[in-house]
């Protein structure tokens, strides 16, 4: 199968080493994505923004939030996952895909209160 790797806009990539998503076939799997842009704004309002990069990703790696079939979402403060579940059910709440949601002690911006990581199929 081919691989292709997709590039993001985020500082980081670089300096990790890592790509925004990487296709394998008709799988494309995007990277833990945090709301580079939106980073001092309430939870609600990143995860829109982390929904959005997502949303560019697959895209560019031919594919769609429409064929999206996992997400994981981690948060930095527990109480805010109803503020991100309803933002995330926004885009995902006809497509229902499996969803993972865990509380973690930090993450790479301490002013992020989430990131999300999506994997999704690739039409034929």
């Amino acid at each position: 199968m081919t691989r292709t790797n997709v590039p993001g806009t985020s500082p980081f990539e670089p300096i990790i080493g890592f790509s925004r998503a990487v296709r394998i076939g008709n799988s494309v799997h995007v990277s833990g994505t945090g709301p580079v842009g939106a980073d001092t704004a309430g939870v609600a309002e990143q995860t829109r923004q982390c929904l959005a990069l997502i949303a560019v990703a697959l895209k560019n790696a031919g594919s769609s939030v429409d064929h999206v079939y996992r997400t994981r979402m981690y948060l930095t403060h527990a109480e805010d996952w109803e503020a991100a579940g309803r933002a995330h059910g926004e885009v995902f709440g006809l497509i229902r895909p499996a969803a993972t949601m865990v509380v973690v002690a930090a993450l790479l911006n301490p002013d992020w209160r989430i990131e999300i990581e999506a994997d999704a199929s690739i039409p034929e």
